[in-house]
């Protein structure tokens, strides 16, 4: 990543962010069925596989961040 321009760095920040912003919406939907009582095993595992995949996007998210933030204040 450090060998990235700022300017690729914040186009690869915003396909993340889209991306994250879309396993949010997937996990909101599952949440509301295990909510309401239209869970399964099948939807349990999912939403998990959703959450951890969110968390994995969301450090990656903070890692670009803070590189670009690094940036910013040594130039």
């Amino acid at each position: 990543m450090d060998n990235l321009s700022s300017e690729e760095l914040r186009g690869q920040l915003a396909v993340l962010e889209a991306r994250a912003a879309r396993l949010s919406l997937t996990r909101n939907h599952l949440q509301h069925q295990i909510d309401f009582g239209f869970e399964s095993s099948t939807t349990r595992e999912r939403e998990r596989e959703v959450s951890d995949e969110r968390n994995e996007l969301h450090e990656q998210i903070d890692s670009i961040r803070e590189l670009l933030r690094m940036r910013e204040s040594a130039a």
